[in-house]
């Protein structure tokens, strides 16, 4: 399985669209967002073409495609425009003997993590910093955000084709080495 791991859209048509089209230009099977798809929320400047209602006409149409948890920013007025569903708190992945818990960053992140056993990845947005850290009895990754980059980041997202990689939207592979 090939999945796409994106977060942080916050309301930008213009980078939903370049999303997409990485998604497209990835061959993925699934695409999974961590939170945070139509609202900027109070601490984020304006993104670059804030319009939540072109973005929710780009997603629905991938409603058989999407894989959604809930951000800080994610509300129950979104999920009525929305025809995926959006509000759970995380999932759980099994894929190729790797347990995924995937999560916005808000509840559970590395200096609160959820109930994990060593070797499993804890998948967090939130931060909108890239990050592939070591912290002991799980590996923390952050794909950073597809709109609001912070700390020079990319605009970016990661794939998971049996090994992760980051890349910006163009599809620029952005090493990432392992943090302890």
């Amino acid at each position: 399985m090939k999945l796409m791991i994106a977060s942080d859209i916050h309301g930008s048509s213009y980078y939903c669209e370049k999303m997409l089209e990485a998604y497209a230009r990835e061959g993925a099977d699934l695409l999974l967002l961590l939170g945070d798809i139509l609202y900027h929320g109070p601490r984020n400047d304006l993104p670059k073409d804030y319009d939540p209602k072109k973005c929710i006409a780009m997603l629905n149409p991938m409603k058989e495609h999407l894989l959604c948890v809930r951000g800080n920013c994610d509300t129950e007025v979104d999920q009525m425009v929305l025809e995926f569903p959006i509000l759970a708190d995380y999932c759980l992945l099994a894929i190729d003997d790797k347990t995924i818990f995937a999560t916005h960053g808000h509840h559970h992140n590395p200096k609160n993590p959820p109930m994990l056993k060593k070797g499993d990845i804890l998948l967090n947005g939130h931060t909108h910093i890239p990050a592939h850290q070591d912290c002991g009895d799980f590996i923390y990754m952050n794909p950073g955000s597809v709109s609001i980059p912070k700390e020079n980041s990319a605009h970016g997202y990661m794939i998971y084709d049996g090994d992760f990689h980051w890349k910006d939207l163009d599809g620029t592979e952005i090493p990432m080495l392992l943090t302890k």
